[in-house]
């Protein structure tokens, strides 16, 4: 039997691609086909940086500091597609919507189980009881409790800062530890670089966050989210969420002290 000749559509799915938005109102409300694409695009995109992370992960416990960095190159490129996103959907009026927002319940992005799995694959889980009542799909709670048992990226970190001779056995010693790398950045530059990619990584999650709750609220204002969660309220205590505490402390430290 001759098989198919591979095409650009074929290797790509693109009829099956075009065939995933469907929208709920009725009639079609003509934003609702971009409110889908931009949500569709970015649990690509979740899916992309994922697969960035657990690669840097790999190479953090193979001591390659430079293809740490060439991953993070990735995932900043990444980040800065998502941020501008929201310029797309930001096209859409609160008016626009409100036309078929009530459709979506109980539908949330809460929901996102990939972008819990970047956190969880980062250190921050401090969201693990969540799963309880999460309405995710059973392979999508797999993946997040295989999430929650393995290694997490600050793990892998403080692995290789141990193998090179770092004290990280508490807090205080990881600031410590990062203060010398920062101090020293010469004779550590490689991995200086790689903190450095990791406070920018962090950085650009809260800039995204904060766009997030803005767009929300210029949205909906204040009223609840879609299933149930506290819209742009719930939003908000998010801006606090940092995967890598101790490397945003030790700026605090950096230098010694200044006259005031």
């Amino acid at each position: 039997m001759a098989t198919a000749t591979l095409t650009y559509g074929s290797y790509l799915r693109i009829p099956e691609l075009l065939d995933l938005q469907h929208p709920l109102s009725a009639p079609p409300h003509h934003d609702e086909l971009l409110f889908i694409i931009i949500h569709q695009v970015y649990e690509l995109w979740f899916k992309q940086t994922l697969h960035e992370l657990d690669a840097a992960v790999r190479f953090l416990d193979c001591d390659d500091l430079l293809k740490v960095g060439k991953a993070f190159r990735r995932i900043h490129a990444i980040q800065r597609t998502l941020e501008t996103q929201v310029d797309v959907l930001e096209t859409m009026t609160p008016q626009d919507f409100n036309a078929f927002r009530d459709g979506l319940n109980p539908a949330s992005g809460f929901q996102s189980a990939q972008f819990r799995e970047i956190e969880f694959r980062c250190g921050l889980r401090g969201n693990e009881n969540y799963l309880k009542h999460l309405d995710i799909t059973p392979q999508e709670r797999a993946h997040l409790e295989r999430r929650l048992r393995e290694p997490t990226l600050y793990d892998a970190l403080k692995g290789y800062l141990a193998r090179a001779g770092f004290d990280v056995a508490s807090h205080d010693a990881l600031i410590e530890t990062f203060r010398t790398v920062y101090e020293h950045d010469e004779a550590h530059y490689a991995l200086y670089l790689v903190l450095e990619d990791l406070i920018e990584f962090d950085e650009r999650v809260l800039l995204w966050r904060g766009r997030h709750v803005r767009m929300v609220e210029r949205m909906i204002g204040m009223k609840p989210g879609t299933g149930g969660s506290l819209g742009a309220a719930y939003l908000q205590t998010t801006l606090t969420r940092r995967f890598f505490p101790e490397l945003w402390e030790v700026r605090t430290v950096l230098g010694g002290t200044s006259a005031t």
